[in-house]
C-alpha cells in the first residue's frame, strides 16, 4: 500500500469535496485506494486488486505506446501510404494466447479468493444480523444476547432539516451508532444475514464483506478480525428514504475484554 500511497494522496482533497459523500468519512482520507482491512482475507483482496490493477496498467502503457507510435511514425505528411488487407496466422495466435494466459493469471487467485471468502467452515461463533428500515439487528446465537443498532442521537439531530447543527461539529457524523456490534479479535465469527422488510445490504470495507440482505432468505458469511479497533460501515443498497442513515459500526475486542462485555449484557438482560 506503501508503494500507490503517493498515486492518490494529491486527488484526495479534490474527490472528497466533489462528492461530499459519507462513505469516504468510513475510509482514510489519506488515499483513494481501497483499504487493506484488518483480516486475513481483506489482505488477500488488497492484493489481488493490487495485481490486476499492475496487469492493467501494463497492457495500457503497452497499448498507447504502440498507438501513440504507429501514429506519430506512419502519419500522412511523413509519406507514410496503407498497406492493403494482410494476413498472419503467428499474429492470431500471438494475440489469442497472450490474452487467454493473462486472464488465467488473474481467474486463479480471484477464484481461490472467492472460496475462501464462502467458506464458513470451523468458525467458533455466529452472529445473526437482520436488517430494518433503518436499523440493524443482531442476535448472539447460543448466547441470549440481541439489540438493535441505531443512526446515534447526535447525527440523527444534526441531519433534521432546520436543525442549525453544523454536521461537522459531529464526530462521526452519520458513521455512528447508539449500540455497535461487538467481537473478539482472533476469532473465526460466522454471520448470517437477512432482512425484515426490504433489501439491505451489510458492508464493512475493513473486512472485505459485503452481504446483501433478503427477506425470506438467508445469506452466510465469515471475518476474523485481527486487531482491537472500532470499524465503519454503511448499509449499500438502496433501501428507502433513510438508507444514508443506517451506518454499521463493529467494535473488536481483545476476547477477554470480549468475554467481559459479554456477561455484562447477560446480566442486563
Amino acid at each position: 500500500m506503501q508503494k500507490i500511497n503517493w498515486l492518490s494522496r494529491y486527488g484526495a482533497a479534490l474527490l472528497v469535496g466533489l462528492l461530499g459523500g459519507n462513505v469516504l468519512q468510513a475510509q482514510e482520507r489519506s488515499s483513494l485506494n481501497m483499504p487493506v482491512g484488518v483480516t486475513d482475507v481483506s489482505q488477500k483482496v488488497f492484493d489481488l486488486h493490487m495485481l490486476i490493477l499492475w496487469i492493467c496498467v501494463v497492457i495500457a502503457v503497452v497499448v498507447f505506446t504502440a498507438m501513440i507510435y504507429c501514429m506519430v511514425k506512419f502519419r500522412k505528411s511523413q509519406g507514410a501510404v496503407p498497406s492493403g488487407p494482410s494476413h498472419s496466422t503467428l499474429a492470431e495466435i500471438i494475440w489469442t494466447v497472450i490474452p487467454v494466459l493473462i486472464l488465467v493469471s488473474m481467474a486463479v487467485p480471484a477464484a481461490r479468493t472467492l472460496v475462501e471468502i464462502e467458506d464458513t467452515r470451523d468458525t467458533e461463533m455466529t452472529v445473526k444480523i437482520t436488517g430494518y428500515q433503518w436499523k440493524w439487528h443482531y442476535e448472539y446465537l447460543d448466547e441470549d444476547v440481541g439489540f438493535f443498532s441505531s443512526l446515534a442521537a447526535d447525527s440523527n439531530a444534526a441531519r433534521q432539516l432546520g436543525s442549525s447543527i453544523d454536521p461537522a461539529t459531529v464526530e462521526n457524523y452519520l458513521l455512528d451508532v447508539d449500540n455497535p456490534l461487538v467481537v473478539p479479535t482472533n476469532t473465526r465469527i460466522r454471520y448470517l444475514i437477512t432482512s425484515n422488510d426490504v433489501l439491505h445490504a451489510w458492508w464493512m470495507p475493513d473486512f472485505a464483506v459485503k452481504k446483501d440482505a433478503i427477506p425470506g432468505f438467508i445469506n452466510e458469511g465469515w471475518f476474523e478480525v485481527n486487531e482491537p479497533g472500532v470499524y465503519r460501515g454503511q448499509c449499500a443498497e438502496l433501501c428507502g428514504k433513510d438508507h444514508g442513515f443506517m451506518p454499521i459500526v463493529v467494535e473488536a475486542l481483545p476476547p477477554a475484554d470480549y468475554r467481559a462485555w459479554l456477561a455484562s449484557q447477560k446480566g442486563a438482560i
